[in-house]
């Protein structure tokens, strides 16, 4: 998807898309650094946008292991269901809140890592809430959060949900960002 459709995606719908330009392969890296993907059956990912992220997971994805993949722009969706159309990814077009009942629908009780892109800051704190209450049910008992933001706002929420919450730096993305890995 060009640079041009994403800011177009932007304008129409900045409450969804939370960037003027997709992420970078720096914020993609460190998105993925702390994943053992030799051990992951199912990972969760919320508002790829462009896929920049989904490229990496399925890149690194053994072939048994699945990948669920919530997007709610349908733009950016349909694009999705276009280029990854592999068994084990599943591209679905509805709520990051809706994400346990897609997983049990396909036989899995948990996911181990949650990864996502979603401009929280953009969100009413009722949305926000219930999306991470979400995203912390699925995971499995020593599951992973993982969540980019272009703030620290999100700090203090994620350390009242989660045991333990480390936060890394990205410089090398425009703008800038915060990766917080997030641990039950």
């Amino acid at each position: 998807m060009s640079k041009r459709t994403f800011l177009r995606e932007f304008i129409k719908e900045n409450k969804m898309v939370g960037s003027l330009t997709p992420s970078s392969r720096f914020l993609a890296s460190k998105m993925m650094d702390t994943i053992d993907f030799s051990e992951v059956k199912v990972i969760v990912e919320l508002g790829p946008g462009t896929g920049v992220f989904t490229r990496k997971i399925v890149e690194k994805l053994d072939k048994k292991a699945h990948l669920f993949v919530f997007e709610l722009n349908e733009g950016f969706c349909d694009k999705l269901k276009q280029e990854f159309q592999q068994k084990n990814v599943h591209i679905i077009h509805d709520s990051a809140e809706q994400m346990q009942n897609y997983l049990t629908e396909l036989g899995f009780k948990s996911a181990e890592v949650v990864l996502s892109s979603l401009p929280l800051a953009n969100f009413s704190k009722e949305l926000r809430t219930s999306i991470l209450n979400s995203a912390n049910n699925v995971l499995c008992s020593n599951g992973k959060y993982i969540q980019f933001q272009y703030s620290l706002q999100a700090k203090k929420q994620l350390k009242q949900m989660f045991e333990d919450v480390k936060i890394k730096f990205t410089p090398l993305n425009i703008p800038p960002a915060f990766v917080y890995i997030c641990s039950k």
